[in-house]
């Protein structure tokens, strides 16, 4: 479609990586090969000599994949993507290309409990330092940069305590720096908040939430503004393999079909849980972008379009009461992960931040009757229903 770029984000999820193919499919083909054949020997030549565009080996650049990459780069106003076999292989491999030895990386501390694990524990070995500081504290991030920073990464809003961090403040202190800020977009999706418009050079997202929406395939996407760090990131990921299979891209695209109208839906009910659960008397707090009590509830109105899915709340009584909801809930469902059209629930400190460390998940506030509930597109009575029932069994 001619000016895609100028329509709605509601028109682009439709549209986005349809280009015209020889059989005029309104649906782009699954390409299931793990390698194209050339024309000739001159033309397999030109092709791994980088003189001509075309497909050599899946692994390397797929249509069906390359399809999707440009539809998610569109929608994040991007340069280019990489789509990823998972969330952790996106973010190995934008710290991969961005990070060498002697570097160092400031990290929000409120962040996907393996992003932390990655730093501490793999990273290290390659003589990448890391600190890890509560992002939404400009002071913080100031006082944390040395001579060898070369990365931000933040992730706005925290996983899972939903802090704030303002990207453009950032993106500020980054260049003055000569450091790159790198923005995990997952708990917004391009719909909420595009990162790369507030300075951010390169945006991550896990795609097995928000963007497939469907809880049925594992994936990840790196969106970069430039050219450079897009071929950095290609040869990277094209040496280490981490890519996201043909068929896989085919189901995150025809997800991401419908992505503005399910934000839409879980915006509005997430804002009603929110208001139900602050106004309940066993729930001791609540931590939504939407509600004016969050600390940064102004900085998400200027940078989100939405405030998303996403609620952080304790129960009176700690953990054993936070478990009792848990274990008594019938439609909203106790597992790991978010962004699916179900309502899910889960316990941070011992499920997916358990990595962290208690030390580390402390210095995050992420406590231990922290409890993460991913608001889905159920009817909204239903989800408050089943809320109520299982907090009136504590």
């Amino acid at each position: 479609m001619k000016n895609l770029k100028t329509k709605s984000d509601t028109t682009r999820v439709v549209h986005a990586g349809v280009e015209k193919n020889e059989h005029l499919a309104v649906v782009p083909p699954i390409y299931q090969t793990s390698t194209f054949k050339f024309e000739n020997a001159d033309h397999g030549s030109r092709l791994f000599r980088g003189e001509e565009e075309g497909f050599i080996y899946t692994r390397m650049l797929n249509p069906t994949v390359q399809a999707f990459e440009n539809a998610i780069a569109m929608l994040e106003n991007g340069h280019k993507s990489l789509a990823c076999g998972s969330g952790m292989a996106a973010i190995h491999t934008v710290f991969s290309a961005l990070l060498q030895n002697g570097d160092h990386i400031i990290c929000s501390d409120a962040v996907y409990g393996p992003t932390v694990t990655l730093l501490e524990t793999i990273f290290t070995k390659f003589g990448v330092k890391a600190t890890f500081v509560d992002t939404s504290n400009l002071d913080e991030i100031q006082n944390a940069l040395r001579d060898n920073t070369k990365v931000i990464y933040v992730e706005t809003p925290g996983n899972p305590t939903l802090v704030i961090s303002d990207l453009i403040a950032i993106s500020t202190i980054a260049k003055s720096a000569n450091a790159q800020l790198v923005a995990d977009n997952t708990f917004c999706s391009p719909i909420l908040q595009k990162p790369l418009d507030f300075g951010a050079d390169v945006v991550i997202h896990s795609l097995t939430k928000y963007l497939n929406g469907h809880a049925d395939v594992v994936g990840g996407i790196v969106v970069t503004k430039s050219e450079n760090d897009y071929k950095q990131m290609r040869k990277i990921l094209n040496q280490t393999g981490g890519v996201l299979a043909p068929f896989d891209s085919f189901l995150v695209h025809r997800g991401i079909k419908t992505l503005a109208i399910r934000m839409e839906r879980h915006c509005e009910n997430a804002q009603k849980v929110a208001e139900f659960l602050e106004n309940h008397s066993a729930i001791e707090w609540v931590r939504f972008p939407g509600l004016e009590s969050h600390p940064q509830h102004k900085l998400a109105k200027s940078q989100m379009a939405g405030f998303g899915g996403m609620i952080a709340f304790g129960v009176k009584g700690g953990l054993s009461s936070g478990k009792s909801l848990m274990d008594n809930l019938e439609l909203c469902q106790l597992a790991v992960s978010l962004g699916g059209v179900e309502t899910l629930i889960q316990h941070p400190a011992s499920m997916t931040h358990a990595s962290m460390g208690k030390t580390a998940r402390e210095a995050a506030n992420i406590t231990d009757g922290l409890v993460r509930i991913s608001v889905g597109i159920e009817n909204v009575n239903d989800i408050i229903t089943d809320l109520k029932n299982a907090l009136g069994k504590i």
